[in-house]
């Protein structure tokens, strides 16, 4: 799956959190003679080697990686394949840089012959962000927005800075007409507006299912997740609870 710029190599890492594997993206304009690898995924020799082998197809070779946030499903694989082509580690978090200075929300890559712009989409993590490939109507998502499902507000996200970020996306949206979402794991998306109106939507949602649970008399973290998630998967309730503790916060309700 993949759009004119932009094609995808499936991790082999399937689980309930990270759906069908990690999605790493390979960008480059055609005829270019090089290409940018987003999110090398785990440090699985395999699909580090598979994912070398279609970014440096046609005589191309890898100018740039970049990572949309540090969790280890997206990152693990990063210094070994930066070892494997060549090229520098972009990543917001100046700790997961490798000779990548400079790089930044607003910085503008062109090594796959084409323009991706880094866009801040803190949240799901604090380091998270997203490329706009304009040339596409596409933007990578990471875990900002998934193929299916909705993302979990990680400990060191906030349900806050998540808010804000679905808005101004959505206002990108319309700004640059977007017309896919390439996201971290999962199917890529047409109708960008509607999937990030839906999102929105589904925030909200779910803070007025909190708030009732409260008032319902749930006294702990866990006691929100049987009643707010009680439809959803057990195997994915620990997960849940990140997000629950993440809009207790925003919430500013200290629940046991």
């Amino acid at each position: 799956m993949g759009t004119t710029r932009a094609w995808c190599v499936l991790a082999p890492n399937p689980s309930p959190m990270t759906l069908d594997g990690t999605n790493t993206w390979v960008v480059a304009e055609p005829g270019s003679s090089t290409s940018v690898v987003v999110d090398p995924g785990p440090d699985d020799e395999g699909h580090l080697r598979r994912v070398l082998e279609l970014a440096c197809s046609a005589g191309r070779r890898v100018a740039q990686i970049v990572l949309t946030h540090g969790h280890l499903d997206h990152s693990a694989g990063a210094v070994r394949f930066a070892e494997l082509s060549g090229a520098p580690v972009g990543a917001l978090d100046p700790a997961l840089r490798l000779g990548s200075e400079g790089f930044g929300p607003g910085a503008v890559l062109t090594a796959g012959g084409c323009e991706l712009r880094v866009v801040a989409t803190p949240g799901h993590t604090s380091d998270s962000l997203s490329l706009l490939l304009a040339a596409d109507g596409g933007l990578l998502t990471g875990d900002t927005v998934l193929g299916r499902g909705t993302t979990v507000i990680a400990e060191d996200g906030s349900l806050g800075d998540y808010l804000r970020t679905l808005d101004e996306l959505r206002a990108l949206a319309d700004e640059v007409g977007l017309r896919v979402l390439l996201p971290g794991h999962g199917p890529l998306l047409g109708d960008p507006a509607g999937v990030l109106d839906y999102y929105i939507g589904h925030r909200r949602e779910r803070l007025d299912q909190v708030r009732a649970a409260l008032d319902a008399g749930a006294r702990t973290p866990a006691e929100v997740v049987a009643v707010v998630y009680a439809d959803v998967d057990r195997a994915l309730w620990p997960a849940a609870e990140q997000s629950v503790r993440a809009q207790l916060a925003y919430l500013n309700r200290a629940v046991g």
